[in-house]
């Protein structure tokens, strides 16, 4: 399998940021790691082996990228205001930098992505489509945290307004924007046993119904945690579908 490690200097996160492509050719999926992790997290916990299938068969190609914005929403030092900040550049780092990267990679001006991500990583799988229905067609959510109010200590800054769906959405009122994004589709997978919480991915539901968003949340079933191994068997079954 082709392996291929980026690394440049994002002018919207102010740091060096690293992306590894995973495959030669197929449908690319942006696949956001968890919180504390990098670029290669995915290929460590073994997901890029789950994949394999799709990828060597040419159906798919995975981009990860690190997670800066998570690292920094774990990081108790920093004050929420800037982790706000550093969520909302991590949104332009992905729509005005990676994205034109992989369109570039794959020699297709307008291809349109899949994403993908669990926990904190499904926020931004999720927040990418809601964002930016132009780039993005599909969204896999697994087990994901949609809900950062805990981590603001009270604040609610124009950052974190713009970078959360279940608070920009239901006050959207472009209706070019909307119209778009009923056109996309996104998955919120969870499972119900240890450390999950179902009732994330119900509530993320809620809001993108009220808009008219296509979604689905899908239970997976007390015997899945919170952890690698039920994502690893969740994604390569959407993926096998979508692509």
């Amino acid at each position: 399998m082709e392996k291929v490690r980026s690394t440049w200097y994002s002018p919207h996160l102010r740091r060096e940021v690293t992306v590894a492509r995973f495959g030669h050719y197929g449908a690319p999926l942006l696949l956001f790691p968890t919180a504390g992790g990098d670029a290669e997290e995915c290929e460590r916990m073994l997901m890029i082996r789950a994949l394999s299938p799709l990828i060597d068969a040419g159906r798919l190609k995975v981009y990860s990228p690190d997670s800066v914005a998570g690292q920094t929403w774990i990081d108790k030092n920093v004050s929420a205001s800037h982790k706000a900040w550093v969520q909302n550049q991590y949104d332009s780092y992905v729509y005005h930098e990676l994205v034109p990267a992989i369109r570039a990679d794959c020699r297709t001006p307008n291809i349109e992505l899949i994403t993908a991500g669990a926990s904190l990583g499904a926020f931004n799988a999720v927040a990418s489509v809601c964002r930016h229905p132009d780039a993005f067609k599909t969204a896999i959510g697994m087990s994901g945290t949609y809900n950062f109010t805990g981590w603001m200590d009270g604040a609610h800054p124009l950052d974190f307004h713009y970078a959360s769906p279940i608070h920009f959405l239901p006050k959207l009122a472009d209706e070019d924007h909307l119209r778009l994004l009923r056109q996309r589709f996104i998955v919120l997978a969870a499972g119900e046993g240890r450390w999950e919480t179902p009732r994330n991915s119900w509530r993320m539901a809620a809001v993108l119904g009220s808009r008219g968003v296509p979604n689905r949340v899908d239970l997976w079933g007390k015997e899945h945690d919170h952890d690698w191994p039920t994502w690893r068997e969740m994604l390569p079954k959407y993926l096998a579908e979508m692509t």
